[in-house]
């Protein structure tokens, strides 16, 4: 044999990356399923450095966003599902995140500020604007008194 012959026997396929040659790929796995979310870590990721938010991106900053807004979506998916049931919708609709949104204290604190398309308002009568107590009273005695004897019939 000669010298050329021995090097392209010896050598292993380019680009196996520590696997022998020729054997079976690993699939690969997705940071998304090892760290157990269904929004993409990747993407956040990508968006972090597009972002020009610092020089350099962390590994773990990508997932513990992506977990941050994943539980985000999720607490305001359960509540705006809860508002769309208690209005017998089966879809969610704007005015179902709003409602959803103003009604918990938390969420409310964090979107003070947002404004939501088609959310309407939360239905609220001021306490002057509505009738006085006193006034259910007197509107429940008759305005004339009855009578409590009856006059005799002529005959």
């Amino acid at each position: 044999m000669d010298a050329s012959s021995t090097a392209a026997v010896g050598k292993a396929k380019k680009g196996a990356a520590g696997r022998k040659a020729g054997g079976p790929r690993k699939k690969s796995v997705s940071r998304s399923v090892k760290a157990g979310l269904q929004f993409p870590v990747g993407r956040v990721g990508r968006y972090l450095k597009k972002g020009r938010y610092a020089q350099r991106v962390g590994t773990g900053a990508p997932v513990y966003l992506a977990a941050v807004l994943e539980y985000l979506a999720a607490e305001l998916l359960e509540l705006a599902g809860n508002a769309a049931k208690d209005n017998k919708k089966s879809r969610i609709i704007p005015r179902h995140l709003l409602l959803a949104i103003r009604n918990d204290e938390e969420l409310g604190k964090l979107l003070a500020g947002v404004t939501i398309a088609h959310g309407g308002v939360l239905p609220k009568i001021h306490a002057v604007l509505l009738p006085k107590k006193t006034a259910d009273k007197a509107a429940k005695e008759p305005k004339s008194p009855k009578k409590t004897a009856k006059s005799p019939k002529k005959v």
